[in-house]
């Protein structure tokens, strides 16, 4: 049976499969035909988009999967994985745009056509609603997976804002005779690698803590630790850990409970603590929680 989440991230990453084919083949076009590097490099850009969205969909159903044998934790980490692909191909497309940038600079610049100057609107346009749809839809089900792709949009909506102003600007030297300001596109083109790679970052840093397996922020921290106080019979709280795993979160608790207790009662105690922590904190996928006994030292007289 597959998860109303499962069927929105797929739904999301095929909009944008879809889209960004259909940009790709439009901005390369016309960029080619229309003159203009900048909108050009914002078609390369959409290709690698393109590579992108396969890529999330391929690790969608992954990471939705229950935990297994091999994987007693779950699969949550999948999409992490999706979410580090996707910055890593928007590097290496930066690069690409900024060295064929610098390369423009030692040739005649060409004279960007209106052509590029429609094709660079259509797909700001286009991509300001993709951006918008996506990170709703990845706020609410929490998917790393989705995010990833709402940041690829974003990276968009600014390379292609630069790429309209460059051969606006181009169009407009050409026609009042300043020269200097044909270079405008190659300069866009950069700036739209200097975008790019930021969006990109924006994706591998978080990426790379939850494969890093940092710890959650304090605020969340100190919210478990809360939870867990509202239990009258908890004495002390000997450690509280706390993971990303994807789309969910899994906590590590050691606690102390009066000695005397039996262990049904301090195994009691601890399903009610780990059920209160998942009601209260729908993003947290598992709890595990350790017992130690707790002694009163006796007082010296």
């Amino acid at each position: 049976m597959v998860s109303e989440r499962e069927q929105i991230s797929k739904k999301v990453a095929w909009i944008a499969l879809v889209s960004n084919l259909i940009l790709m083949i439009g901005k390369i076009f016309f960029g080619l035909f229309g003159g203009s590097e900048a909108v050009f490099a914002d078609g390369i850009h959409s290709g690698a988009d393109v590579v992108a969205s396969i890529a999330v969909l391929a690790v969608v159903g992954i990471s939705n999967k229950p935990p297994d044998k091999d994987h007693p934790f779950g699969h949550g980490k999948a999409e992490v994985i999706s979410e580090a692909i996707v910055g890593i191909i928007l590097i290496i497309v930066s690069i690409y745009i900024l060295v064929e940038a610098i390369l423009a600079f030692f040739d005649k610049p060409s004279v960007p056509q209106y052509s590029a100057l429609i094709a660079a609107i259509i797909s700001y346009i286009a991509k300001e609603i993709l951006y918008r749809y996506s990170i709703k839809q990845g706020r609410k089900w929490n998917s790393k997976a989705i995010i990833a792709i709402a940041y690829d949009h974003k990276g968009d909506i600014v390379a292609s804002l630069a790429a309209f102003i460059g051969v606006l600007l181009a169009i407009i030297g050409n026609a009042i005779g300043w020269t200097f300001l044909l270079y405008a596109d190659a300069i866009a083109s950069a700036l739209v690698a200097y975008f790019v790679f930021r969006i990109a970052m924006e994706l591998v840093k978080p990426s790379v803590d939850v494969l890093m397996e940092k710890s959650v922020d304090q605020d969340l921290l100190d919210g478990y630790e809360s939870t867990i106080h509202e239990f009258y019979q908890v004495k002390r709280i000997d450690r509280l850990r706390a993971r990303e795993h994807g789309h969910y979160k899994i906590l590590d608790v050691r606690l102390s409970l009066n000695h005397d207790l039996t262990i049904k009662q301090g195994h009691d105690i601890a399903r009610d603590i780990k059920n209160e922590i998942l009601n209260k904190y729908p993003d947290v996928g598992e709890v595990l929680i350790h017992i130690n006994p707790y002694y009163i030292e006796p007082t010296q007289n």
